[in-house]
């Protein structure tokens, strides 16, 4: 069952773009290599602000929990962290099953 994972993450007010911005020199490189399927990154432009979602693409939980962990062991993802972790409030992530007609399957 392949399934997309969606990571909410809320910066601190002013914060999104820093975020963004190390993300995409830091963070995107690694997830690329280790997470495989990258869907796509967001940022809210109306409505609340300061928010941030990425949407990855598993195979299946096990494949998800497996690269994952891979990630999390890695100690560039480490360092990572350490830039990112105080730009943030609060994160969230959801797992989004596709359904017969979506055109991502």
């Amino acid at each position: 069952m392949r399934i997309i994972e969606e990571r909410d993450y809320r910066t601190k007010p002013g914060k999104a773009a820093e975020f963004v911005r190390i993300y995409e020199e830091h963070g995107l490189p690694i997830q690329k290599e280790l997470l495989g399927e990258f869907l796509g990154y967001f940022i809210s432009d109306v409505g609340e602000l300061n928010r941030v979602v990425a949407l990855w693409a598993f195979d299946s939980m096990d494949d998800r929990l497996a690269r994952r962990d891979a990630m999390m062991a890695d100690p560039r993802w480490s360092t990572y962290l350490d830039m990112v972790l105080p730009l943030l409030d609060q994160q969230q992530n959801r797992f989004l099953r596709p359904t017969a007609f979506s055109p991502i399957q």
